[in-house]
C-alpha cells in the first residue's frame, strides 16, 4: 500500500505495509503437507567475495513476485536491472496486486518464487510462513556489508526497530520492511487554513473540530468500509498514547483482559460518539480505500486514518495544491501516559525469501541492492515515501506529504508506537476486530460490545493452537 498494513500494509503496509491477508489457518492447511520441502531441488550457489558477500551464482535464474499497488513496481524493476548487470541474467518479474491467491499454491507445492514483497489486499501471512519454515532467515543479509560503505554492516544503517519489525517470536529476521511508514490523521492544510481550522490535540477538540466541518458541509472523517481496519492505523496506537505502551503491549500479547482497562474504554468510548454525531461521511461503510481517499481528496471529508503511502496512492485525484499534512494521534489530554506529538510509525512492505527457492542467495542480494542510496534515492523521489535506510531522504528535495512526516517523526522523538497485532495476528486484526470496528462506526454497536467482543476474539485467538503466538521481547 505500499503495505497497506503494512501497509500496509497495512502494511503495514504496511503493514502494514495493506488490507485483507489471507487467514493464518488457510495457510497452515495449506501447506500441512509440504511442510519439508523438495530436498532435490538445485539450490544455486556461488562463490562469496568482496563484491558477492552472499554467495550470488553468476547467470543463475532468479525470480520476483511483488505487489503492485501504492508503491507501483518501477522501484524494484530498478534494482533488478541493477542485479542483471551485476550477475548476468534478467530477473523474472512479476507485478500483481493478487499476491496470496498466486503464491499460497505455490508455497504448498515447494514451487515458491525466489524473491517477493508480501503486500497488498490478499497478501500471505508472513507471520505463518515464518512459523512454517517457508522464509529464509536474512541474518546473512543483515551481516553483509552495505554497497555504498563496505565498513558497515546492512543493519548498522537500518532505522531503529526494522529489524525487530521482521522477528516474529525469535532473533532470526524473516522479513525485510522496506518503506518506513508514519500513520496519521492526513489532510490538506490548504483546506484548514482557508477554513481557520487547527489540528486538534484532544478527543474534546476533535469532535469540536467536526462541529466546525459539518457546518462547512464536510465530514470529519471518512473510512474504507471494505476494510474497517484502517481505522485501527489511529484506534490502537491511541489506546498506546492513552495508557501507555505497556497496555498496547498487552494486546499483542493476548492478555487476559487487555482489552478491559480504562485508556481501551476512553478510546473506543471516543469512536462511539463521532459515530453518533454522524461524523463519518455518509456511505464510507460501502468504500474501499481508493474510493475513500477519493472522496477525501475531493474535500468531501477533512480527514482520513492512513499511511505515508498515501501521497503517492491518491496523487490521482489530489489537486496541485492540495498541501497534504499529516497529524499525530489525539488523545485524551494532560492524563496520558504519552505527550501529543506521539506518533504510530512503523518499518512496513515486507520484502520475504523463500527458504526452498531455488537462488536464495540472488533473493536477499537484491534486496542489498534495493538498500544502497541509489536505489532509496529512487524509491523517495518517485514514491514520495521513507525508506528503512536511516537518513536516506538527508539532502532530498521532499513532497508535502513526506516533508511532514519526516517533521512529525523528528517532533515524536522517542514516543513512537507499533500495534503488533496487526501483523502479528492478521485475522483476529482484521477480520474479527474489523467487523467490530465496521458496526462501531454505524452505529450498530456501543463501545461496550466493541470491547466484549474484542476481548472475547483476543482470548478465542490465544486458545487456539493453530494460530501462531508471539510475545514482546
Amino acid at each position: 500500500m505500499g503495505s497497506e498494513f503494512n501497509r500496509r500494509d497495512a502494511i503495514k503496509r504496511a503493514m502494514a505495509i495493506g488490507v485483507v491477508a489471507i487467514p493464518s489457518g488457510s495457510l497452515l492447511s495449506a501447506c500441512a503437507t509440504s511442510s519439508g520441502g523438495d530436498k532435490n531441488k538445485p539450490v544455486a550457489t556461488g562463490t562469496k567475495s568482496a563484491n558477492n558477500p552472499l554467495g550470488v551464482k553468476n547467470g543463475a535464474p532468479l525470480e520476483a513476485f511483488v505487489f503492485k499497488g501504492g508503491f507501483g513496481d518501477d522501484y524494484i524493476k530498478a534494482a533488478e536491472s541493477a542485479y542483471n548487470t551485476s550477475y548476468g541474467v534478467t530477473v523474472k518479474h512479476t507485478g500483481t496486486q493478487a499476491i496470496g491467491p498466486k503464491l499460497q499454491p505455490r508455497f504448498a507445492n515447494n514451487t515458491p518464487p525466489d524473491f517477493m514483497d508480501n503486500s497488498g489486499a490478499d497478501n500471505l501471512d508472513t507471520a505463518a510462513l515464518a512459523k512454517e519454515g517457508k522464509l529464509l532467515d536474512l541474518t546473512p543479509l543483515l551481516d553483509a556489508p552495505t554497497i555504498d560503505d563496505p565498513a558497515k554492516k546492512v543493519r548498522d544503517v537500518l532505522i531503529a526497530g526494522t529489524v525487530e519489525q521482521g522477528q516474529f517470536g525469535s532473533q532470526q529476521m524473516y522479513a525485510l520492511n522496506y518503506a518506513f511508514t508514519v500513520y496519521g490523521s492526513w489532510y490538506s492544510n490548504k483546506l484548514f487554513q482557508a477554513k481557520g481550522w487547527t489540528y486538534p490535540k484532544t478527543f474534546d477538540e476533535m469532535i469540536a473540530l467536526g462541529a466546525k466541518t459539518k457546518a462547512a458541509g464536510i465530514a470529519l472523517f471518512t473510512y474504507p468500509g471494505k476494510y474497517p481496519y484502517y481505522v485501527h492505523f489511529d484506534l490502537f496506537a491511541q489506546i498506546g498514547k492513552v495508557g501507555g505502551k505497556e497496555v498496547l503491549n498487552a494486546i499483542d500479547d493476548l492478555e487476559d483482559g487487555a482489552f478491559q482497562v480504562d485508556a481501551v474504554k476512553q478510546v473506543v468510548g471516543y469512536y462511539e460518539e463521532l459515530a453518533a454525531k454522524k461524523y463519518f461521511l455518509a456511505g464510507s461503510e460501502g468504500k474501499t480505500h481508493i474510493q475513500m481517499q477519493t472522496d477525501w481528496t475531493k474535500g468531501k471529508a477533512a480527514l482520513v486514518a492512513d499511511g505515508s503511502w498515501v501521497e503517492n496512492e491518491a496523487a490521482p485525484t489530489m489537486p496541485k495544491d492540495f498541501d497534504l499534512a499529516v497529524g499525530p494521534l489525539v488523545g485524551g489530554g494532560d492524563s496520558d501516559k504519552l505527550p501529543f506529538g506521539t506518533l504510530y510509525a512503523a518499518a512496513g512492505e515486507p520484502f520475504i525469501v523463500a527458504a526452498n527457492g531455488k537462488n536464495p542467495a540472488g533473493g536477499m542480494e537484491l534486496l542489498r541492492i534495493m538498500l544502497a542510496k541509489k536505489q532509496t534515492d529512487n524509491f523517495t523521489n518517485t514514491i514520495k515515501s521513507l525508506t528503512c535506510v536511516a537518513g536516506s531522504a538527508e539532502g532530498l528535495t521532499l513532497t508535502p506529504g513526506l516533508a511532514s512526516a519526516s517533521a512529525a517523526l523528528k517532533a515524536a522523538g522517542p514516543n513512537v508506537l507499533n500495534a503488533r497485532i496487526q501483523d502479528w495476528y492478521v485475522k483476529l486484526n482484521q477480520e474479527t476486530i474489523g467487523n467490530l470496528t465496521a458496526q462501531l462506526l454505524t452505529g450498530q454497536i456501543n463501545a461496550a460490545k466493541w470491547i466484549e467482543g474484542a476481548q472475547k476474539a483476543s482470548d478465542a485467538t490465544k486458545k487456539d493452537s493453530s494460530v501462531p503466538k508471539f510475545k514482546h521481547l
